[in-house]
């Protein structure tokens, strides 16, 4: 069973703050409240909210009835409004095997890729259980990367979609273009550790610039070892962003 405790500026803080390092979603837990926030009176006094946030366990797909599988793989989705043309396809034809629903979703980047006047698009991937990794190769690779990442986070999003609308089970996907996915996490690595010292060295918070949850779990994980400083999320997708403060 995971369970995790978090303090956060406010009780939704902590609870989204518990759900991204978990990485999973709100209704997938349950939450306790531990302590609600405290402003204080002239900042004595002031404490931050605590929660218990526990993943709860799911019976297997196996051990479920028939009729609910759909539903919950569209609730995973978080496309709700998808199911009744989910339902049509699956009463038309056959529910597709991983590898056709790959194949699919290979497909549809290619077509993307097309559309952006690229050509020569080579796509391998790799699956290890529900996650699927796709390896990119163009000479022109740096477009569908785009400015630190843009293009790529959001056609991995659009191929997260599709690959789940073919499969019959839910599909973890991640796009990565010559090895970027890898550069980038040693450049945020990096990035995480000088914004970290400047917190210490100013005494004051540092704003990160928005980035994408898993990136953000980046930052998050490569300063959990540091005592001297706390880590939080602040705002909404897609402009959430990661705040260092010096631990009091």
């Amino acid at each position: 069973m995971k369970q995790i405790t978090q303090t956060g500026l406010t009780v939704e803080n902590a609870i989204s703050e518990a759900l991204e390092k978990l990485q999973v979603t709100r209704e997938e837990v349950s939450i306790k409240i531990i302590q609600e926030q405290k402003k204080g009176f002239l900042g004595f006094g002031a404490k931050k909210a605590e929660v218990e946030v526990t993943v709860i366990e799911k019976t297997p797909i196996s051990e479920k009835p028939l009729d609910e599988t759909p539903k919950k793989l569209e609730e995973v989705q978080g496309k709700p409004e998808l199911l009744p043309e989910k339902e049509e396809e699956e009463e038309a034809i056959p529910a597709l095997s991983n590898e056709q629903a790959i194949q699919e979703t290979k497909n549809y980047i290619q077509s993307i890729a097309e559309g952006m006047k690229i050509e020569d698009l080579s796509i391998t991937h790799e699956q290890r259980g529900k996650k699927v990794n796709f390896y990119l190769e163009s000479e022109k690779v740096a477009m569908l990367i785009g400015k630190r990442g843009q293009t790529l986070n959001s056609l991995q999003q659009l191929a997260q979609l599709v690959a789940n609308k073919y499969s019959n089970q839910f599909m973890m996907v991640e796009l990565d273009a010559e090895n970027y996915r890898e550069r980038r996490q040693e450049t945020l690595e990096q990035l995480a550790d000088r914004m970290a010292d400047k917190a210490i060295r100013t005494g004051g918070r540092v704003q990160f610039e928005p980035m994408p949850s898993y990136e953000r779990k980046v930052i998050h994980q490569a300063l959990s070892r540091r005592l001297d400083i706390d880590t939080h999320s602040e705002g909404k997708d897609p402009n959430r962003y990661l705040v260092i403060e010096p631990h009091k």
